[in-house]
């Protein structure tokens, strides 16, 4: 087997660059990630890096290699996935593009070898070892428990979705061109060898995936092999291409990744909407009426003018105000994301215990699952515009249909987001407050009326039904 370190490490001024590398020891190394919290968790998986160095020096700039000499860090890693596994995954009933892909990189260009239907595992096998075929496989975090537990955590950290493919190639084979992607990217090497080239963004911090071809992207400014236990990051936007080395019989590794459509240019498209109605409410400026026939004319230069006066407008409400609305980011996190990896701990989203009282002191279970924000009341469609406080969570979600994308899950019901909700008190409280008379009844501080008493008994309830209070009530 061929000294791959040797080969890349020593490039001569003229080689390319090598990316920060982060040495770690196996005495001084963790033993496997640490699922304590979302912090624990991702400062276990870029380690010894600590976050603020990361983020500061790393994150949406420039590649970090986290090279590690630690054989248990390294058998974890295998542990997330192998590709023995796909023998057994087979018998589930796996299916060409749903659930994997198989491709080369031919010519500078990708070459799916996808037969049709469900996938059958001699032959899968057959085009690994003869056509030396790339089999990636989508969102393993479906089928592998402990890539649901590193991905949940990961998403309760970023906010974002959180997706991974694993990658597995024979040896002196390659999958993909070089290209880039619209995420960022934490690849894990779970078995063998990668070796891995980098090149200069042509778009930074870039929107869309696209292939590059060799002549336009130059020689790289990074090349490393990666071993069994390390990890690579780098940005959206970063053109890279990687092979299985000759000696080395296949390469596995899994690719982590996040942030896609998540730019403050996708959330002010997100907020402003909002921004504009609320807004519009009290600045008459906005609601005059826009000139005639504006809507057919090619040269809008007078219009430009009174618009940019408006968006001024809007920015300085923006500046005195504290709430920002989105319209559907919150909701489309919260639908497509995983829920909580709780292992044999199901019961814990059991209902039980005493029921809280409206003075009682509560905590809240999976706080991270859950978001609030303040709607239009989706059940009641005339023109009086009532406002509604919705608690969205994703404690029914389903990891079998995480980031897969299909229709049966936006058109089902167990797709949609699980929602509480409680009426904004402009609006008036008598549907639930009718409602928690009949299941309790409370107590109210003489600062409250007991229509909002009964109101938030009666969403406590909701709360409770669905997992999200611990069962102890301290009154």
């Amino acid at each position: 087997m061929p000294k791959k370190e040797g080969k890349h490490a020593d490039m001569g001024k003229d080689g390319p660059a090598q990316c920060k590398r982060a040495k770690v020891e196996a005495g001084c190394s963790p033993s496997v990630m640490s699922f304590e919290n979302p912090d624990s968790l991702f400062e276990s998986l870029i380690s010894p890096i600590k976050q603020e160095v990361f983020f500061r020096e790393y994150w949406e700039q420039k590649p970090l290699l986290v090279q590690r000499n630690n054989p248990l860090l390294a058998a974890y890693y295998q542990s997330l996935f192998q590709l023995s596994d796909l023998k057994e995954l087979c018998g589930q009933g796996l299916y060409y593009g749903r659930d994997l892909n198989i491709c080369r990189c031919v010519s500078g260009k990708k070459k799916v070898l996808n037969k049709e239907g469900k996938v059958n595992y001699m032959q899968l096998k057959k085009d690994f070892d003869q056509k030396k075929a790339t089999i990636q496989f989508h969102q393993p975090q479906r089928f592998k428990e402990e890539l649901w537990k590193i991905q949940e955590k990961l998403e309760c950290y970023f906010g974002s979705l959180v997706g991974s493919n694993v990658y597995m190639t024979p040896q002196g084979s390659q999958g993909l061109p070089p290209h880039y992607d619209d995420v960022e990217v934490f690849i894990l090497q779970l078995e063998g060898e990668k070796h891995w080239r980098l090149y200069k963004p042509t778009v930074h911090l870039a929107r869309e995936y696209n292939v590059e071809s060799e002549d336009r992207i130059g020689n790289p400014t990074h090349e490393f092999i990666l071993k069994p236990g390390d990890l690579l990051y780098f940005p959206r936007g970063t053109i890279h291409q990687a092979d299985t080395p000759p000696g080395i019989s296949y390469s596995t590794h899994v690719t982590i990744s996040t942030y896609q459509n998540n730019s403050w240019g996708d959330f002010l498209l997100d907020a402003i909407p909002a921004l504009v109605f609320d807004t519009a409410k009290e600045d008459v400026a906005l609601r005059t009426s826009i000139p005639r026939k504006l809507l057919m004319q090619v040269d809008v230069a007078d219009s430009t003018k009174k618009l940019s006066s408006l968006l001024r407008r809007l920015a300085d409400r923006l500046e005195n105000t504290r709430e920002l609305r989105s319209a559907d980011m919150k909701k489309d996190f919260i639908m497509n994301r995983l829920p909580p990896c709780l292992g044999c701990d199901s019961d814990t989203l059991t209902p039980g215990g005493k029921f809280p009282r409206i003075d009682s002191k509560i905590r809240l279970q999976f706080r991270d699952h859950a978001v609030i924000t303040v709607e239009p009341d989706q059940e009641n469609a005339d023109e009086i515009r009532r406002e509604m406080v919705y608690v969205y969570h994703s404690l029914k979600n389903k990891r079998e249909t995480h980031m897969m994308g299909t229709e049966d899950d936006t058109a089902s019901e167990e797709g949609t987001p699980q929602v509480c909700a409680l009426k904004h008190l402009t609006a008036g409280l008598h549907k639930y407050t009718v409602e928690a008379k009949q299941n309790t009844a409370c107590s109210c501080p003489s600062n409250y009326s007991k229509a909002f008493c009964l109101a938030v008994t009666f969403l406590l309830s909701r709360l409770m039904d669905c997992g999200f209070l611990c069962r102890t009530w301290m009154h």
